[in-house]
């Protein structure tokens, strides 16, 4: 945005503004589901960092900013910029990000790049460090910063395709396996976009599948697990129940994990280890109580740890 009138300045304005809006989660709430389902709400609102980025940017050059060569317009650009940037670029993951809140709370959530990527972060990093540290009249450092921005840009277009592509074969496999579901989510499988996970909602459970963009055509595996969504009713209209419904679009699982009832985010992780399992009720008996939601550390088994191998055995494995 500045070319080469601040030098590595701007690369701090631009890492201080990136992050910005990831810091709600020093926000203290006293519901763990509140926590979990208000970050990436005001925060990444396109609206809100909008409408504060004047203030950000005069703030910024109130304390640290002050360059002859750069108007108000210019440092507002680049501070514009990282901010908006920042949840655009949360909404390639599954988690969910509120972009046009207040008006608009739903939260959107592409679906094609896992939470860390080295084929989208490597490039951009390569860039940011030649500019960094090449000669500020080195043009070689201008293009190293261009071609990882064009790669990394590029490979989000490549997950975008991929998942269409993916999503495309599966519906296929389940109409020909005469399987009735509800919906299906495609997500990309930790630190890649080559193998993917399917969760296939249905019936009394969820179908778990894994599909690679290098497979050939085959008959996939849906493997299903029941759940006891049943369990909710007494509690149904509890807050915590009805937000996480509504936050993991609808792919989520309840079960009762000795006297707790657990909502299971199914989004995000692997069955039998998810990383987001809320406590939402107790048992008393047969009777089922509300409680102030808490996030569960659930214990991986031993059995959980080997999946995880063939999981990244799988990605380099194709089906032929």
């Amino acid at each position: 945005m500045l070319g080469r009138k601040v030098g590595g300045k701007a690369a701090l304005v631009g890492a201080i503004c990136g992050t910005l809006p990831d810091l709600d989660s020093f926000i203290p709430y006293a519901d763990a589901v509140a926590a979990v389902t208000f970050h990436r709400s005001f925060s990444h609102s396109l609206i809100v960092l909008t409408l504060i980025s004047p203030l950000v940017t005069w703030l910024l050059l109130l304390r640290c900013l002050k360059e002859p060569l750069v108007s108000f317009r210019e440092w507002w650009l680049l501070v514009f910029l990282a901010l908006v940037t920042h949840p655009l670029l949360d909404f390639f993951t599954v988690y969910g990000t509120q972009l046009f809140w207040p008006i608009y709370d739903y939260p959107f959530s592409g679906s094609t790049v896992f939470i860390i990527d080295p084929a989208y972060t490597l490039p951009l990093g390569i860039g940011v460090l030649c500019a960094l540290f090449l000669q500020r009249t080195s043009r070689p450092r201008w293009y190293a910063n261009l071609a990882g921005l064009a790669l990394s840009s590029a490979y989000l277009a490549w997950t975008v395709a991929a998942k269409f592509n993916i999503e495309g074969r599966i519906k296929s496999e389940l109409v020909a396996q005469r399987l009735d579901y509800d919906r299906l989510l495609s997500t990309p499988a930790p630190f890649n976009s080559i193998l993917w996970r399917l969760v296939v909602m249905a019936e009394g459970g969820y179908y778990e599948a894994y599909y690679s963009v290098l497979d050939a055509p085959h008959a996939v595996e849906f493997v299903f697990y029941p759940d006891e969504k049943e369990l909710l009713m007494p509690v149904s209209e509890h807050w915590p129940v009805q937000r996480l419904q509504w936050f993991t679009h609808g792919f989520y699982s309840a079960r009762r994990v000795q006297d707790a009832l657990v909502l299971s985010d199914l989004r995000m992780g692997v069955e039998g280890a998810y990383t987001f399992n809320y406590r939402v009720a107790d048992f008393s008996g047969d009777r089922v109580f509300p409680v102030t939601s808490s996030l569960l550390a659930l214990p991986v088994r031993r059995e959980q740890l080997a999946q995880l191998s063939q999981l990244m055995r799988r990605t380099f494995t194709p089906v032929h």
